[in-house]
């Protein structure tokens, strides 16, 4: 035992820097870990924030395709009944117009009538019609 107190110089020293390095190595280590903790923590925030970002980002275009979607359909809608009001008003001139065309016939074979009549009734050429329907009763006069 004594050999073991005469070396205690010796090994206290030794023992006490073992201590030291010993507790070195150990705070070493908790910061290591913490700051590699730490920046994983900081990676996963930013991460976080960057989906959260992005995350909002499609929600707003996903809102405005909604609204433009929206106004549209709007149009359409608006363009839809205009083209169905169009589609009634040709209708209706359309019909106006072959009344007008049958009541042109029909008068035209009335003005070739009655100038026949005239013409065999007096016994001579039945008088030029007005200029306005001239080209028209001798189209008819030629059928």
């Amino acid at each position: 035992m004594e050999w073991l107190t005469s070396l205690a110089p010796v090994l206290t020293p030794l023992f006490g820097m073992t201590g030291v390095l010993g507790g070195a190595w150990l705070v070493y280590r908790t910061n290591t870990k913490k700051n590699s903790t730490d920046a994983a923590v900081a990676e996963g925030q930013t991460f976080v924030s960057s989906m959260k970002t992005v995350t909002e980002g499609f929600t707003t275009l996903l809102e405005q395709q909604r609204s433009v979607n929206e106004s549209t359909m709007a149009r359409v809608t608006t363009l839809e009944e205009r083209q169905v009001d169009l589609e009634r008003k040709v209708e209706r001139l359309e019909e106006e117009q072959r009344q007008w065309r049958r009541w042109k016939a029909a008068a035209l074979e009335y003005i070739s009538d009655l100038r026949d009549l005239v013409a065999r009734t007096l016994g001579r050429p039945a008088p030029v019609p007005p200029e306005e329907i001239r080209a028209d009763v001798d189209a008819q006069d030629r059928d």
